[in-house]
């Protein structure tokens, strides 16, 4: 008699509930993820290395707890790239952005809380909320996937949930988030009550446009959340973090993990954030490259959804799985995310990017062959 996880004790909002992941297939050009395809520049390899090595004679010993020495410096990454001055007192870091979002669902959220953010959006929000015990509640966007802030006002105003996500650039869609729409919806969870409102902003190095960061000030209830795995390419190092008022840090640390930081980890995130220009330089390049994924698209006649992002969401399409396992067929994997009508493509390469956009061609030109 088989036994399988539904003979198990599972908590009812995690039954038959899927974990988070995107294929991963063996196959020449892999456009899913949304990582950054340039490999680490070997200076920074060997400066890894060199940190590593270092961390590595003291691993008898506990890390630093509080990180100071990176938060420190992500602190003046921030401070340089938004404009906007960041002390060490303001940021907050973890095993990736999955892992802040975590603990401020444990801090904010958590039973008899709920959150509320606008789908379709990042699917990690609503997982985390379930494992954290947080309800969940799906905002409204338009037909654009632009959030509709009238329509997401009176949600906030009926629901008045503890946490509200906002995700910009937004991610599968591509696009962000006006300023104004997120003070709109601040003002709106104060007026409800005093809730936290978590901008992510995982893609931001891509966006066209400014980071929210500036609207921290005078705004305790406000946290942005970064990651280190897409601009910095360095998916495999786990690395997010938030910034916020004090009082934001020093709530998560309620619930933070002892030493949940390894030194190994601090280390390599170290030797990155000495490399900015450099890693900046690559998304300059790849912010191009989703440019010409955007205008080849339209060239070929497909719908594209505005991108700030390193990846382009696409179709529309009768059947989007179908179209994806026909593009999967010539040698190139994209994501289908599951909204309706739309497939999502990563900025990758030249030539990763010209062997998707062949595909698309071919792929047009049989839909008008058999049309």
């Amino acid at each position: 008699m088989s036994f399988g996880i539904d003979d198990l004790p599972v908590r009812d909002e995690l039954r038959g509930k899927s974990p988070y992941g995107a294929p991963q297939l063996d196959v020449p050009v892999r456009l899913n993820t949304n990582e950054n395809p340039y490999p680490l520049p070997e200076p920074l390899v060997e400066r890894i290395a060199e940190r590593v090595r270092e961390a590595a004679r003291r691993l008898n010993r506990y890390p630093d707890r509080d990180a100071v020495e990176l938060r420190t410096r992500l602190a003046e990454y921030l401070t340089k790239t938004a404009g906007h001055p960041v002390g060490v007192e303001n940021v907050w870091a973890a095993n990736g952005s999955n892992e802040v979002i975590q603990q401020l669902l444990q801090t904010f959220g958590g039973p008899g809380r709920t959150a509320i953010g606008f789908e379709p959006s990042y699917s990690m929000h609503a997982l985390i909320a379930r494992g954290t015990g947080t309800g969940w509640i799906s905002g409204p966007r338009h037909e654009d996937f632009t959030i509709d802030v009238p329509a997401a006002e009176k949600a906030i105003a009926e629901h008045r949930p503890d946490v509200v996500f906002v995700t910009t650039p937004n991610n599968p869609t591509g696009n962000a988030v006006p300023a104004e729409a997120v003070l709109a919806l601040y003002e709106a969870a104060q007026a409800a009550k005093p809730s936290m409102v978590i901008v992510d902003e995982a893609y931001v190095e891509f966006s066209h446009g400014a980071s929210l960061l500036p609207l921290l000030e005078g705004r305790p209830n406000l946290v942005v959340s970064r990651t280190m795995s897409k601009a910095f390419g360095a998916a495999g190092l786990r690395l997010g973090y938030l910034a916020a008022h004090p009082a934001v840090v020093d709530a998560v640390q309620l619930v933070r993990l002892p030493y949940h930081l390894s030194a190994v980890t601090q280390a390599t995130a170290l030797a990155a954030l000495e490399h900015t220009d450099t890693l900046l330089g690559y998304v300059e390049q790849l912010k191009t490259e989703r440019d010409r994924l955007v205008a080849g698209l339209r060239a070929l006649g497909y719908e594209v959804t505005e991108s700030d992002a390193n990846f382009v969401q696409f179709g529309r399409f009768e059947d989007s799985h179908a179209v994806w396992r026909k593009i999967l067929d010539r040698g190139v994997l994209v994501r289908d995310n599951g909204v309706p009508g739309w497939l999502r493509v990563t900025a990758g390469t030249p030539a990763e990017n010209d062997a998707f956009l062949d595909a698309a061609r071919d792929l047009k030109k049989e839909q008008e062959q058999s049309a």
